[in-house]
């Protein structure tokens, strides 16, 4: 029977030779990183006779008395019933008690055994059975805790190996695919523009080099650093914290254990972990919340994200202000601003854009009806699977889709943006219903984009984040959709009413226009089927496609002229020539891609990577310089890209258009934000006045006490603000561009 190998020292070793002589440079010893960490500007000094005189009454004990060292501000009066071992600097302790939350307890170390630590100015050490190797800030609280400890190889969660150790102990996640063909190298301060950059294209050995050297160069291999727990931190009742780096002001309450992380928390944000947690080789970023029973392995949570109710975070990268509760994710990359609540959801091997929202009973991307472990569900922002939605590998969904309950057993590609994807059982095939959210549900997509940029609370916002719905991203997918509804309504209409005859693409593009320009209501009788959109020989059929071509182009062109608005009011023209000037003479529609929640042009983003390749971007640092420098130039480029879909939406050269037709399209501006507000209304309305939503309630009154009156809506009331602000704004301009 193989048994436990159980290593005999001496007694005298404990609390000595953390780093082995190997791995000291020479000319140092054991402490030199060590004393680079301790930044307390604590002079120490060794203990006087009375001092150890008092620790010894206070039955406390050390291997070498001479190995304490302390501030002159020491009391020995407030060390109780403690063992040391080794180097222990201690700072100021002075007869008070600190108290946080609902706890109070004395200034002090008792009943605690400690090897070679720092302590900060009066620190609370009360029952830590085993302290080894940390050094702690001031006005630090750790009480009850059975383990905090820290090896001389530790990592804190970053994907390093240290002098000594071989490649096969580095820890990486496998984002994305469950087959590791996407694994990064996880650090601390990892953006969700790194995690996607380097796990999209791995066609290009040479930029997958360099963000390896970038990681390798961010930390040092030595051995021999020590764990920290920042200032006013507060540790309670917990079993196991090892290898952990703590910041300030963190709150750790009732973990299990904690192992091989990074926790941040500081003035931008303040971290707290709760009971029942496990959470082992991971990067837990500022402001971040975690508690009740989660688990989390080989991950990283990106700031202000919060973990809860047993969630379990696999091999994943969860982005900033984003949720998980009770359920599952793995092998996944996940933009910021991401909901997911439910504990019978399940979430793997995605690549999700953010401002998503999984319901429950919700399986994406389960790889169990394939062949292996490699496939991939990747959905654009603001993807939204209804209840007991089941998606297959691999699937792509377009920007804002919405999924209805179903077991969709074929894979999926749905390029439209802003679409219903259900299923018709009876007649066994897939509806698609573009424009759905502009149709039926302006409420809930509004808010979508205000809740988000209300909830941002990034204090250094290095990555601009897009929350709005109409963006470059998206007006792109809006401009593709309404070539395919031309081609495939043209289609539609030449088979059923020339059956016999062949037509191109072009011809059914010309066809399809000419009918949905004209709003033709024949569009209404033709069965309209789309192919490429599901791996199966059932139909595809989409539906309302008359209404959504139109609401389509006018999403387009309020994008376009809001934008143009902002220009105008931006740079205060006061006059219609001094406009047409300003308009840039080359406008172009680029294409963009979303990099972590950033847009960016593919240009810039083929710029990005030559630049790190060429070594023009150097390090992490840099690359993030480059998003932020990048953020600066957003608005400018989403300007020349709203102005270049203005005019291509209305075929015109914006540089030779009149006054007359600047106005016409203000108007048109006007009259869409107001038909907007009102669908927020009416969308919200229908929650109100439905019967079957209003027969639980016995009286009206009864109804408003429990979900608000409708009048009172505090979002629906700032968008009818906001349309009519809109209006007078617009009105302003159109007398001053006469």
């Amino acid at each position: 029977m193989p048994q436990n190998i159980i290593k005999k020292t001496s007694i005298a070793s404990l609390g000595y030779g953390f780093i082995s002589e190997e791995f000291i440079p020479k000319g140092r010893d054991e402490y030199y990183l060590r004393d680079i960490q301790d930044r307390s500007g604590i002079d120490y000094r060794q203990l006087t006779a009375y001092e150890i005189e008092a620790l010894v009454r206070n039955r406390n004990t050390s291997d070498d008395w001479n190995m304490i060292l302390v501030s002159d501000a020491f009391n020995p009066e407030l060390v109780k019933n403690c063992k040391f071992f080794g180097l222990v600097r201690i700072g100021k302790l002075e007869p008070y008690c600190l108290g946080f939350s609902d706890l109070k307890t004395p200034v002090g170390l008792y009943n605690s055994t400690i090897i070679s630590c720092d302590f900060g100015d009066n620190v609370v050490i009360d029952n830590v059975n085993y302290l080894s190797h940390y050094i702690i800030g001031n006005e630090v609280i750790i009480a009850n805790v059975n383990e905090l400890v820290t090896t001389n190889h530790t990592k804190f969660g970053n994907g390093i190996i240290k002098a000594g150790e071989k490649e096969e102990v580095r820890i990486w996640l496998e984002i994305c695919n469950e087959n590791g063909g996407r694994k990064v190298i996880p650090f601390n301060g990892m953006l969700p523009g790194d995690a996607f950059l380097w796990s999209k294209y791995r066609d290009d050995d040479a930029l997958l080099e360099k963000f390896k050297q970038f990681t390798e160069a961010e930390f040092k291999p030595q051995r021999g650093f020590y764990g920290k727990v920042g200032d006013r931190t507060v540790i309670k009742n917990c079993s196991i914290i090892k290898d952990v780096w703590i910041g300030s002001d963190a709150y750790i309450k009732g973990a299990n254990k904690l192992k091989n992380l990074t926790i941040n928390s500081g003035p931008e944000g303040k971290t707290q972990i709760g009971e029942g947690c496990e959470l082992v080789n991971g990067i837990v970023g500022f402001g971040c919340t975690i508690f009740y029973g989660v688990k989390a392995v080989r991950f990283i949570m990106a700031s202000h994200s919060q973990l809860k109710y047993g969630a379990r975070l696999i091999n994943s990268y969860l982005g900033n202000n984003a949720t998980i509760s009770c359920c599952e994710v793995l092998n996944s990359l996940i933009f910021p601003a991401h909901e997911q609540h439910h504990n019978n959801s399940f979430l793997c091997a995605a690549l999700i854009m953010g401002q998503s929202n999984i319901a429950a009973g919700a399986t994406i991307g389960s790889n169990h009806n394939s062949r292996g472990a490699d496939g991939e569900v990747v959905v654009g922002r603001g993807f939204w699977p209804g209840l007991c939605v089941s998606i297959k590998h691999n699937s792509k969904f377009a920007s804002f889709s919405i999924i209805a309950k179903g077991d969709y057993s074929f894979e999926l590609n749905i390029p439209i943006p802003f679409s219903l994807i259900s299923l018709d059982t009876n007649k066994d095939q897939l509806t698609i219903m573009p424009g759905y959210w502009f149709m039926y549900n302006m409420y809930a997509l509004a808010r979508n984009s205000w809740k988000y940029i209300d909830r941002d609370k990034r204090g250094n916002k290095i990555q601009s984040i897009e929350y709005d719905y109409l963006a470059p991203d998206t007006v792109n997918e809006l401009f593709y959709s309404l070539e395919l509804l031309e081609e495939l309504t043209g289609n539609a209409f030449y088979k059923k009413f020339e059956p016999k005859k062949s037509f191109s693409k072009e011809e059914n593009i010309k066809k399809g226009k000419a009918l949905l320009t004209d709003q033709d209501k024949i569009i209404d009788e033709l069965e309209i089927v789309a192919t490429g959109f599901e791996n199966s020989k059932r139909k595809t059929v989409l539906i309302k496609v008359r209404q959504s071509y139109l609401l389509f182009k006018e999403m387009i062109h309020f994008y376009g002229t809001t934008q143009l608005i902002k220009f105008i009011q931006q740079n205060k023209f006061k006059s219609f020539d001094e406009l047409i000037s300003a308009i840039p003479n080359k406008l172009k529609r680029e294409e963009w891609l979303n990099i972590g929640g950033q847009l960016m042009t593919e240009s810039t983003v083929h710029s990005l990577k030559e630049k790190v390749k060429k070594g023009k971007i150097k390090s992490w640092d840099g690359l993030h310089e480059f998003y932020t420098e990048e953020g600066t130039k957003y608005t400018a480029q989403k300007l020349n890209h709203a102005l270049a879909s203005l005019a291509e939406i209305n075929n015109i050269n914006l540089k030779k258009v009149d006054a007359a037709s600047i106005s016409g399209f203000l108007s048109k501006a006007v009259a869409t934000k107001e038909w907007m507000s009102e669908s927020i209304y009416k969308s919200r309305e229908k929650d109100y006045t439905n019967p079957y939503r209003k027969m639980v309630y016995d009286t009206q009154k009864e109804m408003d006490k429990v979900v608000g009156k409708l009048d009172d809506n505090s979002f629906i009331i700032q968008q009818k603000e906001d349309a009519l602000l809109f209006k007078k704004e617009v009105a302003s301009i159109k007398r001053k561009m006469k």
